[in-house]
């Protein structure tokens, strides 16, 4: 299994501090009906910090089941102690997910040979594909390119990353140290295009959660090497981008998922309701991206 394109990480709906099944569901089949190459659920974006261990795999069982094989579901698996990420990530493979998603460990700041050995005990313990997922901003920690490429190599079923330091020259080093194959995804919407003009594969997008055909429009055209028409729609998305990450990732998605009448406007804490300015500044963005 390969994954590129544009896959989408799900926000997960909450019905009076529960997992709303019903509108998870209805969230899957919007996106599938948009062209969406793939799913993400129990990311960052879907609050997987708050989820307790049965709702974790309450969202990935939906998202197996709804998706019924259509798109490939890579199923949000990380952890900072080893032994529950090999513990989650046995559970995406028994549930039928086609790969997992693993952060790199946060807080604990392991050293790279901590990181090789944190994804080596993973890697041994399935034959799943896998994905580290590098976002230092909210770790604390760097998956550098060396690593990387170590796990790579040593690991085939280690098939990418979703990389997310913003880093074009990190980026650039990934894609040379890499097996081709290696399918580098971009972890930020505002990098997804110039990440793959370098020669990533995709995205794994918080703003396809909002507007998923606009986002698969965009990677068609690059897919069809029509990159002045894949930089139209980028500019073109690039406020509705920027709106997404306003405040914290998943309020503004989710808060703009419930504003187009498609979910709750619920979260879980420690995150709260946007600020009134941002939800002044959302709205406005969304009525010119014509979403309202």
């Amino acid at each position: 299994m390969r994954f590129s394109g544009v896959l989408t990480a799900l926000v997960t709906p909450f019905k009076n501090n529960a997992v709303d099944e019903e509108t998870c569901a209805a969230l899957i089949e919007r996106q599938i009906r948009a062209g969406i190459h793939g799913l993400v659920p129990c990311g960052t974006t879907g609050e997987s910090a708050t989820l307790t261990h049965e709702e974790h795999e309450q969202v990935i069982e939906i998202c197996v089941a709804v998706t019924r094989g259509r798109v490939p579901v890579l199923a949000g698996a990380g952890s900072n102690n080893t032994s529950e990420a090999v513990r989650l990530t046995r559970f995406s493979q028994k549930a039928g997910a086609d790969g997992a998603l693993l952060i790199t460990p946060y807080y604990n700041k392991p050293t790279q040979e901590g990181l090789y050995q944190h994804f080596k005990a993973i890697a041994e313990a399935v034959e799943m594909p896998l994905v580290p997922y590098n976002v230092p901003a909210r770790t604390g920690c760097n998956l550098l390119p060396p690593t990387l490429s170590r796990l790579a190599r040593d690991f085939p079923h280690i098939v990418g990353v979703k990389e997310a330091t913003g880093d074009m020259s990190q980026g650039s080093r990934i894609l040379e140290a890499c097996p081709e194959s290696f399918d580098v995804l971009s972890g930020d919407d505002f990098t997804a295009l110039p990440l793959m003009a370098l020669g990533g594969k995709g995205v794994i997008s918080v703003t396809s959660n909002v507007a998923p055909d606009r986002m698969v429009a965009m990677c068609a055209a690059v897919a069809d090497g029509n990159m002045p028409g894949a930089a139209r729609v980028h500019h073109a998305l690039f406020p509705l981008h920027e709106a997404m990450f306003m405040e914290t990732n998943p309020i503004p998605a989710k808060t703009a998922l419930a504003l187009m009448g498609l979910m709750r406007e619920e979260m879980r804490l420690p995150l709260c309701p946007l600020s009134k300015s941002g939800r002044e500044a959302l709205i406005a963005v969304l009525k010119k991206q014509r979403l309202l």
